[in-house]
């Protein structure tokens, strides 16, 4: 059960990771447009700099998820006679 929790936990914060800076971008890029009267040039920076950070949010979230996965694979602790 609790392994099923952390799962929907990372792939929840995966998806966070993911669109809140894709969105966050265009959405700023559209108001600079709207607001300041500047080209279309920066809705264009906009959404690159969104896939930029979205692709980053992905590999650092995955990254995570493979430490994590990593980390329940320890090996047991050795016993008395077999320190070296």
């Amino acid at each position: 059960m609790m392994k099923n929790a952390q799962l929907l936990i990372w792939i929840t914060q995966l998806g966070f990771s993911t669109a809140v800076p894709l969105v966050g971008f265009i959405w700023l890029a559209v108001w600079l447009r709207q607001n300041l009267h500047l080209g279309s040039w920066v809705i264009v920076v906009g959404v690159i700099l969104g896939v930029v950070g979205a692709v980053d949010g992905l590999r650092m979230s995955l990254k995570a998820m493979e430490k994590m996965t990593k980390g329940e694979k320890k090996d047991p602790p050795a016993g008395f006679n077999e320190h070296e």
